[in-house]
């Protein structure tokens, strides 16, 4: 169904959809939340999370929304990651990308006072996005989709601060601009690395857009409209990054030797 529609149809729908159609979403909240606090209270994986909130309370971070985010993404990636046997809700068949697409939007909703509804319609707008920009990759892909999922939660956070398909298409541009070269390596604590990193780079260009900045169609593979935007990087990921799988692969297979 994703396929043949656009963002702009997206938003379109996210705003019109009855609540009671979307109310759902919100075990989304509840079940990724539920593994962001599980991933700060245990030693899960790589415990990025609960590593930066000690860094927090040394005065090394700020503590401001930027570091809830990372902090809170990245705690529900270790737990996740680390074997806690709490459930995700998924996107794309994958627990990490539900977790990208959920827990900064989360995060942001509770700054701004969001309610259940409004928390509701941005967390179908990050999962939506994140679906369609998915649905363009192959199914087995060298390009990280924790990335992806994170352009879901920048239309999200976008959409709960601003509410404007523009601000929306420049976060997802700058997106694109900033981590399309992340590579899959296989599923491993250290996912939760690269889940933290694109929820922050996902903030970073919101804050960007906000101040109707972005990375522009005249740089690299972004183009002047955000739908080729998306279009060039999943070709990249279809065509250019097939020999980069098969190089990963290969350097995986020496370590067992």
């Amino acid at each position: 169904m994703l396929s043949h529609t656009s963002l702009e149809e997206i938003l379109a729908f996210v705003n019109a959809v009855p609540f009671d159609a979307i109310c759902f979403i919100l075990d989304a909240a509840r079940l990724n939340g539920a593994l962001s606090q599980e991933g700060l209270r245990g030693s899960w994986g790589l415990h990025i999370g609960s590593t930066l909130a000690k860094q927090c309370d040394r005065g090394l971070l700020a503590k401001d929304l930027s570091t809830a985010i990372l902090i809170r993404t990245s705690a529900a990636s270790d737990a996740r990651m680390g074997g806690a046997t709490l459930p995700a809700m998924s996107n794309s068949g994958s627990g990490n990308q539900g977790i990208t697409a959920t827990v900064p939007v989360m995060v942001v909703a509770e700054h701004v006072g969001a309610d259940d509804e409004r928390l509701a319609r941005a967390l179908m707008l990050s999962h939506l996005s994140a679906i369609y920009i998915h649905h363009q990759l192959p199914r087995l892909s060298a390009l990280c989709a924790a990335t992806t999922a994170a352009m879901g939660a920048a239309a999200g956070m976008a959409w709960l601060i601003d509410g404007h398909y523009d601000t929306i298409a420049m976060a997802i541009s700058s997106m694109i601009g900033d981590v399309s070269g992340m590579i899959c390596d296989g599923a491993s604590n250290s996912c939760a690395m690269k889940v933290s990193t694109s929820a922050s780079a996902a903030w970073k260009a919101v804050l960007m857009a906000l101040d109707d900045t972005a990375v522009t169609g005249n740089e690299g593979i972004v183009a002047h409209n955000v739908e080729q935007s998306i279009s060039n990087l999943c070709s990249l990921a279809c065509r250019s990054m097939q020999q980069t799988d098969k190089q990963i692969i290969e350097i995986m297979a020496s370590k067992a030797h």
